[in-house]
Order: structure tokens, then C-alpha cells, then sequence
């Protein structure tokens, strides 16, 4: 689906032009034009090859998706694959943007994304001196967008990680908080494989030998970096929590099962006293100590039940029970 196409030139908006048109605006060597797509079908991208001249191998790895972060020299043009990520009730939805870059075009093609970049489009034409700097800086544009993205789901695992952290040592939640851990922690992995690729990739946008195209917007580049570095360290963090939380959160369990084990072991050991007092007194010789006396039965009953109590006090102080 074609979004908006549109033409620029010295840093401001020409006219919204029709696709037939885009090869006329390309040739001028002051201007360049801007083309959005959402989901678009093979159909558009070979439309958009012949217009803009795009490298067929990046045309493909657009029309199969599913790319890693990165970003591909392809003689003076770049192909740049990006992550979006969205929390969606609970749940992490990846999408793609694909952009490619030239002297005098950008075209984006995202995929199973439902955050657009009209906001990204207002905000550069409102900024033209910056504009004017051509497909460059609107490459930055889009990339600063969905790294900025990526921030308020950073807080949302932290605050998420926070409150998990609370309950680790609330009675009866072990089992609940590993779950929670274990999905917390898939949730940080699936947003730092957007992140790593991408945080190596960009390096080749600032610094050293960068493309031509790049050439006048490295420090822009360099704050993409620079965002993405505090990300990537943040998640390394949170994964580091995560898995000490989930072992202190089993040894919890163990001291648990612990507890429940002495418990055990503590009535075991009253229960075979009495055991062994009734099997002893309970076996049928005629000569049995006391067997004829009067008060022989409640004497035994009295031995039995009183052993059995000083044994349960002394557990009881032992923390046993």
C-alpha cells in the first residue's frame, strides 16, 4: 500500500507526486523524493526498482522479510533493515522497516507495524534546514524513530522486573514469579536481537570510512548509536537480573521444600516413638512388665503421650515446627 509520495527540494515540500512521476523529480540533481509503504506487495517494489533503479538483492530480501538488523552498501545507495517492536496487550509484535537510500530518494516499506511515520514526515518538514541536508537525514529521521521506540518498552520490562522483584520472597509465589521471569526474560531477548544487529550496523554511519550519502550527517548517526548503546546496556543489565532473581527465587523454593522436609522428618520422629512404644508393650507374653497391674494401660499411655510431647517442644524450639 502506497502511504504518500512526495518531492523535495533545498529543503522543502515541492508537491505529492504520482508514482509516474518520481523518475522526473529523481533526475534533478537538487531534489529528492520520499516514498512511504506499508506491507507493500512485489508488485509496488518493482515498481519502485524501476523508478529509483534499486539493487535487485535488495529488492528481494524486502519482498522476503524476516531480515536481520543491518545495513548494506549497494554502489552509492544503502539498503537498511530495522526493527519495530510494540506492546501489544502483554505481548511483543515485531515488525520490519526496510529503507533504501539514495542521492535524490528514500523509499520505506514497513511490515506488520502499526505505528506509521507521518509524524516523522511533519517533524522534518518543519525542520528544512535540517531537510536540506536531503535523504540522509530523513534516513536518520526514521531510524531515531524507532530506536526512540524501543524506550518506553525498556521502562515497561524495568518497571515490570521491579514488581517481580517485590514478591520473591512473599510465601506461595515462587511458582508464579519464575513464571513471570522466564517470560520477562523472552520478552528482553526478542528486543535485544533488534537491538545488537542493529547497534553494530549503524557504526558504519559515523566515523572512519562512511558512505558518501552519509557523509554530512555522521553526528546525527552518532546519537542513533549513542541511544542504541544505552539500550543495549540496559537489557544486558535487566538479563543479568532476571537470572539472578530466578536463583534466588529457586532457592527459595528449596528452603521451602526444606522447611516442609523437617516438618516431615519432626512428626516422623514423634509418630515412631509412639511406634515403638505401642509395638513394644503390644506384643503378647505373659510375662510383660507391669502386664497384671491395675494402671499399667494408662501408665503406658501416659509414657507414650509424654515422650511424644517433650519431643514436640524440643522440634518446636528448634524451629522444626
Amino acid at each position: 500500500m502506497l502511504i504518500n509520495c512526495v518531492a523535495y527540494q533545498d529543503g522543502r515540500k515541492l508537491a505529492d507526486v504520482p508514482v509516474a512521476d518520481i523518475s522526473d523529480y529523481v533526475s534533478r540533481p537538487d531534489a529528492f523524493v520520499w516514498v512511504a509503504l506499508r506491507d507493500a506487495l512485489p508488485e509496488e517494489l518493482a515498481v519502485m526498482q524501476e523508478e529509483f533503479g534499486l539493487h535487485e538483492l535488495a529488492v528481494e530480501d524486502a519482498q522476503r522479510g524476516h531480515q536481520r538488523p543491518k545495513i548494506e552498501e549497494y554502489g552509492d545507495s544503502l539498503f537498511v533493515v530495522v526493527k519495530t517492536v510494540e506492546l501489544l496487550d502483554d505481548e511483543l509484535q515485531v515488525g520490519e522497516v526496510d529503507v533504501f537510500v539514495g542521492k535524490n530518494y528514500v523509499l520505506s516499506s514497513r511490515q506488520n507495524s502499526s505505528q506509521g511515520f507521518l509524524g516523522v514526515r511533519a517533524r522534518a518538514e518543519r525542520e528544512p534546514e535540517l531537510l536540506r541536508q536531503g535523504s540522509s537525514f530523513v534516513l536518520y529521521a526514521l531510524m531515531d524513530a524507532v530506536v526512540d521506540r524501543y524506550f518506553p518498552i525498556v521502562d515497561a520490562f524495568e518497571s515490570e522486573l521491579e514488581q517481580i522483584e517485590e514478591r520473591i520472597f512473599i510465601q506461595g509465589s515462587q511458582r508464579a514469579n519464575i513464571e513471570r521471569l522466564y517470560d520477562l526474560k523472552r520478552k528482553v531477548m526478542t528486543l535485544r536481537h533488534a537491538v545488537a544487529p542493529l547497534l553494530d550496523a549503524i557504526g558504519k554511519l559515523h566515523g572512519g570510512r562512511v558512505p558518501s550519502i552519509c557523509a554530512n550527517t555522521q553526528e546525527y548517526f552518532r546519537d542513533v548509536h549513542d541511544h542504541l548503546h544505552r539500550i543495549n546496556g540496559t537489557l544486558d543489565t535487566m538479563r543479568d537480573t532476571i537470572g539472578t532473581a530466578i536463583q534466588v527465587n529457586l532457592s527459595m523454593v528449596a528452603l521451602e521444600e526444606g522447611e516442609v522436609n523437617k516438618r516431615l522428618a519432626a512428626w516422623a520422629a514423634i509418630f515412631a516413638v509412639l511406634t515403638a512404644f505401642a509395638g513394644i508393650w503390644g506384643m503378647n507374653f505373659k510375662s510383660m512388665p507391669e502386664l497384671d497391674w491395675r494402671f499399667g494401660y494408662p501408665l503406658a499411655l501416659a509414657t507414650m503421650f509424654g515422650t511424644s510431647f517433650y519431643l514436640y517442644r524440643r522440634f518446636r524450639r528448634a524451629g522444626w515446627l
